[in-house]
């Protein structure tokens, strides 16, 4: 087997106020693994949830909602119950919808930054 290739991959994108995002991706399940300040100020922070990663660190400048062209695709073991558990915690969460022709269940919602999450059930 090769060594000479890439072999994970992290998203690691900005963010206007890390401290909100970490609780916008602890209600999806996501824990804190490391974080870096700056000056006594949360500047970059690594989220996992089992074999999902995310990396986030603080923009230098506000963060143009419709500008993002970054889409992140996650997967639920049961996409009902998060959706349920998501929309009891006040988030704004699509329906459940044909995903096809990839999954046949996903719904969507966006991140406190305007990032586009969705979220397909595992099949």
């Amino acid at each position: 087997m090769a060594t000479d290739r890439v072999i994970d991959l992290i998203p690691f994108v900005h963010v206007e106020d890390p401290e909100h995002s970490i609780g916008f991706y602890e209600k999806l399940g996501f824990r804190v693994t490391d974080t870096h300040h700056q000056a006594d100020t949360l500047d970059w922070v690594a989220l996992e949830s089992e074999q999902a990663k995310l990396m986030l660190a603080r923009a230098s400048g506000a963060i143009a909602r419709k500008q993002q062209a970054v889409l992140f695709y996650l997967y639920s073991d049961d996409l009902a119950a998060l959706r349920e558990r998501l929309l009891a915690a006040g988030l704004p969460v699509g329906e459940v919808v044909d995903g096809s022709p990839g999954p046949r269940q996903e719904m969507s919602l966006a991140d406190p930054d305007g990032y586009c999450l969705m979220i397909a059930q595992v099949e």
